[in-house]
């Protein structure tokens, strides 16, 4: 007779914000605001995921994971076995509870300030994990910019170009730096979103530059497929964050 104890069973996942508990916490923070000031918390720590070492010893550079989506992937890389690099511009407090909660998985995470818009800091991006984690295997491009405006006729030129800047340029850089230092078996990520395929009518500079990161991904996987190196796209619909 066997006196194998019972497997513990899995904890129960938290509760999901159902639509009127999102109707009832909408906020606009101030920009860039704050993950620990929303008063619904997304449900970015993965209490019940179950990993299984899919990505183990692997380095994943992660753009705009200090908050939200970004927040997320980087906590699941490392529990799927990977060092994270997040990069991050602004809200250095949300970059740093990342950095936390990826280092409670028991692996790296090295935090990077800088700005995607500019190039050379995209270059300056790769150079430093590569230097501090010793190579890089995986790109998530996932910083973005969103502002909605009711009237088309008057999204400011600033929004329009700082939207371009950082959600397609801030990508074309920041694959540019990391494509010659990938091999056989890397990928990269690019967050995309439907928005880009049904239109938005109070974020139509934004659903143009996600419309753009989708051409972006099929035109590099079709660049890259040769080498073995995989380009894919997320496309979330809308996302607690």
């Amino acid at each position: 007779m066997s006196s194998k104890k019972p497997a513990s069973p899995a904890p129960a996942p938290p509760k999901r914000p159902t639509a009127a508990d999102m109707k009832n916490h909408v906020q606009k923070l101030p920009y860039p605001g704050k993950q620990a000031d929303m008063k619904l918390q997304p449900q970015s720590s993965l209490a019940a995921y179950r990993a299984a070492g899919k990505l183990e010893d692997k380095v994943a550079l992660i753009t705009g994971a200090d908050s939200g989506i970004g927040r997320a992937v980087a906590i699941a890389f490392a529990k799927e076995g990977a060092d994270v690099a997040i990069l991050f511009n602004e809200n250095q407090e949300d970059a740093q509870e990342t950095k936390r909660l990826v280092e409670q998985e028991g692996r790296k995470c090295q935090v990077l300030q800088l700005d995607v818009r500019e190039r050379e800091q995209a270059f300056q991006a790769v150079r430093l994990v590569r230097q501090e984690l010793g190579g890089l295997n995986i790109l998530v491009n996932n910083a973005a910019y969103q502002m909605s405006q009711e009237k088309f006729e008057d999204i400011p030129e600033a929004q329009i170009r700082r939207s371009f800047d950082t959600n397609i340029m801030g990508y074309i850089w920041m694959a540019q730096a990391a494509i010659p230092h990938l091999v056989d078996g890397d990928c990269i990520i690019n967050t995309g979103s439907i928005v880009g395929i049904v239109g938005n009518k109070i974020l139509i500079d934004y659903t143009c530059t996600k419309a753009g990161i989708h051409a972006l991904t099929k035109s590099l996987a079709m660049y890259l497929g040769e080498k073995n190196i995989r380009v894919n796209a997320v496309l979330p619909g809308p996302i607690w964050t």
